[in-house]
């Protein structure tokens, strides 16, 4: 008996080590948030309701694990998107098994004079309701307390043709006309569109008005958490395509007709939507995670980290999302190369060249310049275990215009952002910043690319190029 406790024991305790090692390996985040452990599970940020009001940002999120009821709504603050406070309490729990809302999806936070109304996507678990999907409603007096209103819901209208997907409600208060206005998802025959409604102030009368956006590309059923917002004189539409990316849109018209789209991230930024403070504007999401560390093959996890990035509007309208200046300004602390001087040139044909830069650390900021020739790549090389075979790798291609993350030293292609513009000749700056596993590699004003590296802190970021001349210059690591 003595020998089969022993056992016992010792088979939980390795048990517990493993769950431990799978969920909780990382130090806490602080600045990419994580809601707090429920014992050794790590609950993670789903899908974002940014909402602003009086110098604090309410991050409302669909939580996934830990206490979470399927995916109910949780809120974490923060006045500077340096650091949070973790709302233990849900802020809207799904409803029982059976219900028209038994799962809770996306939706948006907006205040009519005293009253604020939390709109969210009501999913059901069975073919018992007529419709899979439905948007409903929960009021409340303050930020931090809604009750469900049982009487009220938005349908999908017959002209869909389909009662399956009706989602990720954005709801803006129209203070002139005295009406709600609403982007909603949904699909038209196999098509993924984003249709507009407006309701009336007191939520009696419900208008379609129609679709206002249909996905040019036709590879995805959904163009999920849609959201529209004002910079200058320009409109734009974003939204995250199922599976896919964060897009932005633009217009010269409040609801379209709109440009071409074009990718803001890779696919590790998702279901991100705009906030701001009547200064500065953001989108919030989150950064995608794998099932565990050890995992060298793919970052495919729903829901991760809460990220944000600002928006940052070009000249010519375009946008580009860039670090949270606050974030930014939070390192400085300079701290020593592992090359000798701030630059490096490297040559390379056909196989790879390395140059020494620094060590990860487990929150850093890197900043340099680079200029190019040739037609091949470069970038960051992360050690993860012994030998160069193991590197994953942040790889700039300008000749196909793409950003990627690659692990196994190029050979397991992870996440892809396409879509740049990158002139040989022309120096380009670069930032990147990490804490613990995850991380947003900038091309100063040209793009944005969030990744995942587990197990690199603490080991050597080498640069590397192929087929390429690069200069690198002005090299720099940063701690807080």
């Amino acid at each position: 008996m003595k020998k089969a406790a022993r056992y016992l024991m010792l088979t939980f305790c390795m048990m517990l080590i493993f769950v431990q090692s799978v969920f909780a390996g990382e130090k806490d985040y602080v600045k990419f948030f994580l809601p707090e452990k429920d014992g050794v599970n790590q609950p993670f940020v789903g899908d974002t309701m940014p909402y602003y009001e009086d110098g604090v940002y309410y991050i409302y999120y669909l939580k996934e694990g830990g206490d979470s009821y399927r995916h109910s709504i949780y809120l974490t603050t923060t006045t500077d998107f340096l650091t949070y406070e973790d709302v233990q309490e849900p802020i809207l729990v799904s409803s029982s098994e059976g219900a028209q809302d038994a799962w809770i999806g996306t939706g948006s936070v907006v205040k009519v004079e005293d009253t604020y109304y939390l709109f969210y996507t009501g999913h059901a678990d069975n073919s018992e309701h007529e419709f899979n999907e439905t948007v409903m409603l929960a009021k409340g007096s303050d930020l931090r307390t809604f009750e469900k209103v049982a009487d009220w819901e938005m349908i999908p209208d017959e002209s869909l043709g389909q009662k399956r997907d009706f989602r990720d409600p954005q709801a803006y208060y129209d203070e002139e006309k005295q009406q709600l206005v609403f982007t909603i998802t949904a699909a038209q025959e196999g098509v993924a569109r984003i249709l507009k409604y407006t309701v009336s102030k007191d939520l009696s009368e419900i208008t379609y008005d129609g679709i206002i956006f249909t996905d040019p590309i036709g590879k995805v059923y959904n163009l999920e958490c849609s959201d529209t917002f004002k910079i200058g004189d320009t409109y734009y539409l974003t939204y995250s395509a199922q599976d896919d990316t964060l897009w932005y849109a633009a217009s010269t018209e409040p609801y379209g007709p709109y440009s071409d789209p074009v990718r803001m991230d890779g696919p590790l930024f998702y279901a991100a939507k705009h906030v701001e403070d009547g200064e500065h504007a953001y989108m919030v999401g989150w950064g995608r995670r794998s099932k565990n560390e050890a995992n060298t093959t793919s970052v495919d996890e729903w829901a991760g980290n809460l990220v944000a990035q600002e928006i940052h509007q070009k000249e010519d309208g375009s946008l580009v999302l860039a670090p949270v200046a606050a974030l930014e300004a939070l390192y400085q602390n300079e701290q020593p190369l592992t090359i000798d001087t701030a630059e490096a040139l490297l040559e390379a044909g056909e196989d790879r060249v390395y140059a020494d830069f620094c060590n990860a650390e487990d929150s850093f900021m890197l900043k340099g310049n680079f200029t190019f020739e040739g037609t091949g790549k470069f970038g960051l090389a992360f050690t993860y275990k012994d030998g160069d075979e193991n590197d994953k790798l942040i790889t700039v291609s300008p000749r196909f215009g793409t950003l990627t993350l690659n692990f196994k030293a190029g050979k397991r292609r992870v996440a892809e952002l396409d879509g740049l513009t990158l002139n040989s000749g022309e120096t380009y700056s670069f930032t990147y910043i990490q804490e613990n596993s995850l991380g947003v590699f900038y091309i100063d004003d040209v793009a944005a690319f969030t990744v995942r590296l587990y197990k690199v802190n603490g080991k050597p970021i080498r640069l590397f190029a192929e087929d390429m001349k690069v200069q690198f210059s002005d090299l720099k690591l940063f701690t807080e």
